[in-house]
């Protein structure tokens, strides 16, 4: 086996501080790449899916309110078509 180390796709004390920011009661060994790129990426596919989770909410919202304006024949959705959208939702 060579002593070559694998390539780190960040560099550690980035990732390092990133966890450490967001978990700081974990104890990280000084030799925990993999498991830091991992958390890593865990940690962002859970924003990701929150963000992405509130995109659908809003065009949904927007729909809603979009179809609200369109019964009361308005061309313009206004606060009010828009706060009933979010009492049915």
């Amino acid at each position: 086996s060579s002593g070559r180390r694998m390539k780190s796709t960040a560099p550690r004390c980035t990732l390092r501080k990133i966890i450490k920011k967001h978990k700081p009661h974990l104890r990280l060994a000084a030799n925990a790449d993999l498991l830091l790129e991992c958390l890593l990426v865990f940690f962002f596919f859970s924003i990701l899916k929150v963000h992405l989770s509130f995109l659908l909410f809003l065009h949904r919202l927007a729909e809603e309110a979009r179809t609200n304006a369109f019964e009361n024949k308005s061309k313009i959705i206004k606060p009010d078509h828009t706060i009933s959208a979010a009492k049915v939702l």
